[in-house]
């Protein structure tokens, strides 16, 4: 049934103990880089998750980077399963929101979205206030996104959330960005520790600096993967597995404008300054979306 709407990549797990892991990012472990690849998953066949991919309630802007995402292999990995609540970071324009929050409706979940602006705070801009109130009318729907709550996230705080109380955290493409604050990755990541039950889960996408170093403060978007995993070592979360699912080796990682040179974004000038028009994007667009890892987390309990 699967192949019926996707093509499954296979996807490459390592299997890694707490030990391996070092206490700081400073320097690529041989014990990570060399660690043994675990066999590929058996994706289970869930017809709500994926009847929801290919759902009427996803936009088309969304289902299109599908090829670069694959959110069917991407969540078996992560380890979505019906009942769970889960809390997306920064959900932005919904990629993830719209099968993650229809799912935990129609499986006896919740889905909690973090990090938008706050509706309530003057401080924020029209521009944040817009994105707010677009993103509550994507999901007003009850009978199709159940009931959505909210949670205050940002970089400088971390995530305000009842102690123990969610089973799934997915960050996706988030901790770059987080990573020009000081101290906000660690104060971030422990946040997350401390809002997942027991046992419960961290599932990070980001864009992967990987064979080559990262750039400090990864400033053009490209992250270590041993930085994350150190990071999410410290939080006292343990790396369970890790995946290519979303690997792309095409992507040289050498862009004029960083990651965002690529799509979707595609930038052609420096952030801030106006488009170029004159820049040609082909050679990027044939690049596709950056080459990203794909990792879960797990809370000991």
């Amino acid at each position: 049934m699967i192949r019926e709407f996707f093509t499954v990549r296979r996807v490459a797990l390592w299997a890694l103990a707490v030990a391996a892991f070092a206490t700081t990012a400073s320097a690529q472990e041989p014990s990570l880089r060399d660690a043994p690849r675990a066999p590929a998953p058996s994706f289970a066949e869930d017809q709500t998750l994926i009847g929801l991919i290919a759902g009427p309630q996803r936009a088309a802007n969304n289902t299109a980077r599908d090829a670069w995402r694959h959110p069917l292999e991407s969540l078996t990995f992560w380890g979505l399963r019906p009942g769970l609540t889960v809390l997306e970071i920064q959900p932005s324009g919904g990629y993830w929101t719209e099968i993650l929050a229809p799912y935990a409706a129609k499986t006896g979940g919740h889905y909690v979205a973090a990090g938008l602006p706050s509706a309530t705070d003057p401080a924020v801009s029209e521009a944040g206030h817009k994105a707010r109130a677009a993103f509550e009318a994507k999901v007003a729907d009850p009978s199709v996104f159940g009931t959505v709550t909210y949670a205050d996230f940002n970089a400088a705080n971390g995530l305000t959330a009842p102690a123990g109380s969610v089973d799934l955290i997915l960050t996706a493409r988030n901790i770059h960005d987080w990573m020009w604050t000081p101290g906000a990755v660690d104060r971030d990541l422990a946040s997350f520790a401390a809002t997942l039950k027991p046992g419960g889960i961290l599932a990070v996408e980001e864009h992967r600096a990987d064979p080559r170093p990262m750039i400090p403060e990864a400033r053009d978007g490209y992250v270590a993967e041993d930085y994350v995993i150190a990071a999410a070592k410290r939080a006292g979360l343990v790396l369970e597995a890790r995946s290519d699912v979303n690997a792309n080796p095409k992507d040289g990682k050498d862009h004029p404008f960083g990651v965002w040179t690529l799509p979707p974004t595609r930038r052609s000038a420096p952030a801030g300054q106006p488009a170029n028009p004159s820049f040609d994007h082909a050679r990027y667009d044939a690049i596709g979306e950056s080459d990203r890892m794909t990792l879960r987390f797990r809370k000991p309990g």
